[in-house]
């Protein structure tokens, strides 16, 4: 058994059809279909169901997935570690980030650029959900984000700070006047909001659900920059998280009034697997840049 075989394997797994996961594995038909029959040979028990119409997997076939996804994990496993063993502080960090975490990641980007440019590093920001799509899939090494409402198996958090949702308006807005803002107050406002599935907006609607309070929503999207942007240049009001205003100019945040709207800013990893030390460093200078100190519950990081 070849891992090439498992991988040719989980690809036709997951796509159910030869033609597609051939395409995708870059190789011709013909050649992952002998792989597969080879595969199977060797196993004793046909791994798919195939006819001219579809493709399914065998009772066999369900069975293998698991397996062969925890041995190809292994395998990568073995492999990054042998490679860091030999270069230490080189290769790629892939580093999965939602929108409110932008403004507190400079800093570190900066210090860790300066003292390892070997290290390539993708920065990627998209919603929540997607960013955990991609952890559970090895795509990314870790996740900047809030602490999910889901529970997920195969994920562990740690918390690195805590933050609270804030009104946020522009400098010399009326509001800033005041020490905090209700519930009422916001019904009056017009709103920009984070559209739905972002953290801060899902935090916001679970305060709003045991009340009879529904403010004037005139805007939402998913695209926090240009939200900030609405907002500096009218009387509109938005609701976000304390620490995507960090070092923000011409925006404040005015606390919400008798709200459990506390938030768990955490790095995201999955379990049992290996770290890279090229990650474990970046944890290091994260926890200890002043942005993340100013909200920091807890700087001993993994």
């Amino acid at each position: 058994m070849e891992l090439r075989q498992l991988r040719y394997f989980l690809k036709t797994a997951e796509l159910l059809s030869f033609s597609e996961a051939a395409k995708a594995l870059s190789i011709t038909q013909s050649t992952l279909s002998q792989q597969i029959k080879h595969l199977e040979h060797e196993l004793g028990v046909e791994l798919f169901q195939r006819n001219s119409h579809e493709v399914q997997l065998t009772e066999a076939g369900e069975h293998m997935v698991p397996n062969a996804r925890a041995t190809l994990v292994s395998a990568d496993t073995c492999v990054e570690s042998i490679n860091e063993l030999k270069a230490i502080m080189t290769g790629t960090l892939n580093i999965g980030v939602t929108y409110t975490f932008s403004p507190l990641l400079t800093d570190a980007l900066f210090d860790f650029t300066r003292h390892y440019p070997h290290v390539h590093m993708n920065i990627i920001y998209k919603p929540m959900s997607e960013l955990m799509e991609m952890l559970q899939q090895r795509e990314l090494d870790f996740v900047l984000a809030f602490k999910p409402s889901e529970r997920y198996a195969n994920i562990e958090s740690h918390v690195l700070f805590s933050t609270r949702l804030t009104a946020v308006v522009r400098t010399g807005h009326a509001l800033t006047r005041q020490s905090s803002v209700s519930l009422s107050e916001l019904d009056c406002c017009d709103m920009v909001l984070p559209a739905t599935g972002l953290q801060a907006r899902n935090a916001f609607d679970r305060i709003l659900a045991d009340t009879d309070h529904r403010p004037h929503v005139l805007i939402e999207l998913n695209d926090v920059e240009i939200l900030l942007k609405l907002v500096r240049r009218s009387n509109y009001v938005s609701v976000l998280a304390e620490t995507t205003i960090h070092d923000i100019e011409g925006v404040q945040g005015v606390p919400l009034a008798s709200c459990d709207d506390s938030m768990e800013g955490c790095i995201h990893v999955r379990k049992n697997t290996y770290v890279k030390n090229s990650a474990r460093e970046f944890y290091r200078m994260l926890s200890e840049s002043d942005a993340i100190k100013r909200y920091s519950v807890l700087a001993d990081l993994m």
